[in-house]
């Protein structure tokens, strides 16, 4: 049984991190980017990492930071992972990640246009650059930062690069097992699918969105591993 790693992000309070966490996930992300409605600032959220328990990682979301930003994150909360969101450059992600010796994910933001030999390039160039490199997060493309709660075509996904990717855009409990029996993706990210209202998490959307990835990782992969959606 194949067993898919849950982010929750955009946690911005203890009861929601508390639920996350009870009900399953691998991994928190807070957002460092000011003009989010989930933004915390690195007091804030090292206070909200003090109520981790081993072995659940806490993740760094920026959107084009300075690396001033970056090292008063790290500085100040025990962040194990950075995620870039913005424009960042592969070299701007390298030199950051380096700084503060973290790994990184970066967001992908997948057009309607994109390939598959486009993603494995992009993938292939980051992982080339940076031994820091951990892997693409898949988003849905729109023309701001941050996810837009809208899914892509994730038959666009290479079968040869899902088992290392992080998928996420549009993802909540009602298509959460459709997505990862087709994609089966290492991990899935979600925020505006758990939540009650932006930056405040629902402990029944959370129990359920972690219950439908469950039940995705029950499918045997022979069954409808990548399978084009109909």
């Amino acid at each position: 049984m194949q067993r898919t790693r849950i982010k929750i992000c955009g946690i911005t309070r203890v009861e929601d991190l508390r639920a996350a966490v009870t009900a399953g996930a691998d991994a928190l992300g807070f957002v460092f980017y000011p003009k989010s409605p989930r933004y915390v600032t690195p007091e804030q959220a090292a206070e909200l990492c003090r109520a981790l328990p081993p072995f659940v990682s806490a993740v760094a979301l920026f959107v084009n930071p300075t690396l001033e930003e970056v090292r008063a994150v790290a500085a100040r909360a025990p962040l194990s992972l950075i995620q870039f969101h913005g424009d960042e450059t592969v070299e701007q992600c390298a030199a950051l990640a380096a700084d503060v010796a973290r790994p990184f994910v970066k967001a992908f933001r997948v057009r309607p246009d994109t390939s598959p030999d486009e993603l494995l390039e992009y993938e292939r160039i980051y992982r080339a650059a940076s031994p820091w490199f951990s892997g693409l997060l898949l988003d849905t493309w729109v023309d701001a930062y941050g996810g837009a709660g809208k899914v892509f075509d994730w038959s666009l996904v290479p079968k040869e690069l899902a088992p290392r990717v992080v998928l996420s855009g549009g993802l909540n409990a009602q298509n959460a097992t459709d997505a990862v029996a087709r994609v089966r993706p290492f991990a899935v990210d979600v925020s505006s699918g758990v939540e009650a209202q932006k930056g405040i998490k629902d402990a029944r959307k959370l129990a359920g969105f972690i219950e439908a990835v469950r039940a995705a990782d029950a499918i045997p992969s022979s069954e409808n591993h990548h399978e084009r959606s109909s």
